[in-house]
This record gives structure tokens, sequence and C-alpha cells, in this order.
């Protein structure tokens, strides 16, 4: 498996990522012991985003890149499409602090809904 495989890998698993940590208390709904990986994913999600932090995966990516030759998402349909929505032009602080504000809010509701559907199951 060459570097550039390996680098687009990479983009997916953190797409991926993002997407759980958005919208993986959907998956708590079905499966109850997801939420032992999820709200950890929250929480790291939200501290990247608040602390301005590079999450582990971007400078890996990154070397695999390099180590194939490239310098960026020149070509691709993963390069082309999702590379944005994870590397959006003219992120800045405070655009990071709204989005951490979105992750929360968005599970805040899902976990509102969950909670009172498990306490009407209980009762």
């Amino acid at each position: 498996m060459g570097p550039a495989l390996l680098a687009d890998l990479v983009l997916l698993l953190h797409a991926a990522f993002i997407v759980f940590v958005l919208l993986g208390g959907l998956l708590v709904w079905r499966w109850h012991w997801l939420i032992w990986l999820h709200l950890p994913a929250v929480i790291w999600g939200v501290l990247i985003e608040v602390q301005g932090w590079l999450c582990p995966l971007t400078p890996l990516e990154n070397r695999l890149r390099r180590a194939a030759g490239a310098e960026g998402y020149q070509t691709g349909f993963i390069d082309h499409y999702l590379a944005p929505l994870i590397y959006p032009a003219g992120l800045t602080p405070d655009i990071q602090l709204l989005l951490a504000g979105g992750v929360l809010l968005v599970n805040a509701v899902i976990y509102a809904l969950l909670w009172r559907t498990w306490r009407r199951r209980s009762t």
C-alpha cells in the first residue's frame, strides 16, 4: 500500500471521526455502549477547536502525502471533495469557536432526546 493511498485512508478516517463527533450520539441510540467512545470523542473534537490544537491525523496525512511526492490535495475525488470540508480555507479562531459550539449544541440536543427516551423506558 503506497503512501498516497495511506494518506487518502487517513483523510477518510479523519472525515469519519468528524462525522462521529458530530452525529455519533445517533448511533448511541442503537448501540448504547458507544457512549463510552462518543463522549470522549466529542470532548476531544471540542478541545481541538476551542484550543486551536492540531489533530494528530493532520500531520500524519501530510507526512504520507510528502512521502508520496505530493505537496497537497491536487487531484482525485477524496482530495477534491473531502479535503475542503476538513481543512476549510479562511478558518479563524472565531470560526473554530463557532464550530465547537455547533458540535456541543447538536450533541446536547441528541443526548437530551436520548436521555428522555431512556427515562421513559425505565419508568
